[in-house]
């Protein structure tokens, strides 16, 4: 979607301090990013891969997904790019700069301002003692010290504006007990909002949310990226809301990256048979009824103490001798679209082999 217009109402008031990246520079880019955790007491040696090697890039104005079922690894991901835990190797890039550079109090507040988190749970991040209010002005207060106290109400109304939570400055009376599920969630993205962010990390924001209810909030993520040019880590374990909002997907499972790519092209024709199993367990509504027992085929994944080879060798209906003993890295399926998986066949004409561990280029879907 291009955007053609920006909306005086619904912008900043201040412009964001940190210096733009080169052009040629994604917004966000990890390599080899991997989080391991230690199980048992001090001698255990159990080791839980809860990712392993995840290199992408998150570009200017883009949303990119994350996808994948529970255990996947995907809110694990968001938690290393927020510096909630640090990454067991690997690095993360912000506008060309490492993250593991920023040890000042005043670097890691700009970084995380500048990457905020909205959680799954909005009372993760609502205090329930007080007003939805609170949360804002706390923010404003942290991370925007130029404000006085009438800038930072005026500021709180402007975000509320901007989520959609109107009569602003009535709604910024309420407490989280009289808001509704949806508008809670819109409160976690105004606190997010408020800081002037560059990408919202946002970490499954509608799957507690009633479906009626969900699209309001996915077309506020679209919004926030069109009239504001915020990038969006959408982390999700419905691929048919990814299809919806997003630019790129990324499809993990057991914390390896198994399919990337455009998610138009990814979804119509994928080629690793894990993203094949996400997408026929989609319900289609012009199909009668049934149950699928595919889902349910195979052992779950092993992650603590893994050995090489696929890890969703024993649930894939078409693995390989190979299998067992490779792990699979991330090649060429087509333009700009990849996949790990030794028995997937690239599109026609895709030049190979890809290069073990390269960043994915930020896509052009969307400019």
């Amino acid at each position: 979607m291009t955007d053609t217009k920006r909306d005086p109402a619904l912008l900043p008031a201040t412009a964001p301090t940190a210096t733009e990246p080169p052009a040629d520079e994604p917004l966000l880019r990890t390599v080899g990013l991997t989080k391991h955790f230690h199980l048992g007491g001090l001698f255990s040696r159990q080791i839980l891969h809860a990712v392993d090697d995840a290199s992408f890039s998150i570009g200017e104005r883009e949303i990119l997904a994350l996808v994948g079922e529970s255990g996947s690894g995907k809110s694990t991901v968001a938690r290393l790019l927020a510096m909630v835990y640090r990454p067991t190797g690997g690095e993360i890039y912000y506008r060309g700069r490492s993250v593991h550079d920023l040890h000042s109090r005043k670097d890691v507040l700009a970084y995380r301002s500048q990457v905020p988190m909205v959680f799954q749970d909005p009372y993760s991040s609502i205090n329930p003692v007080f007003r939805v209010s609170h949360g804002v002005m706390r923010n404003l207060k942290l991370h925007r010290r130029d404000l006085n106290g009438a800038q930072r109400r005026e500021e709180a109304e402007r975000v509320f504006q901007a989520v959609g939570l109107t009569p602003a400055r009535e709604m910024l009376r309420k407490y989280p007990y009289e808001m509704s599920g949806g508008q809670r969630q819109r409160v976690g993205f105004a606190q997010a909002l408020a800081v002037n962010p560059k990408l919202i990390l946002a970490d499954e924001p509608v799957s507690m949310l009633d479906v009626s209810i969900r699209a309001g909030v996915l077309n506020l993520m679209v919004d926030l990226r069109d009239r504001l040019g915020v990038s969006i880590l959408y982390i999700t374990h419905d691929i048919a809301s990814a299809r919806y909002v997003a630019d790129r997907i990324i499809v993990m499972y057991a914390g390896h990256m198994v399919e990337t790519g455009p998610v138009e092209e990814v979804l119509a024709r994928p080629k690793h048979p894990y993203t094949q199993l996400l997408l026929s367990a989609v319900p289609d509504p012009r199909e009668p009824v049934s149950v699928s027992t595919s889902a349910s085929v195979g052992e779950p994944p092993k992650v603590v103490n893994p050995a090489e080879g696929c890890r969703f060798r024993l649930r894939c209906p078409i693995a390989v001798d190979e299998c067992s003993r490779v792990t699979p890295r991330l090649r060429p399926m087509g333009p700009a679209h990849t996949a790990a998986c030794h028995v997937a066949v690239p599109e026609p004409g895709t030049a190979e082999p890809a290069v073990a561990g390269a960043p994915i280029a930020a896509g052009s879907a969307h400019t």
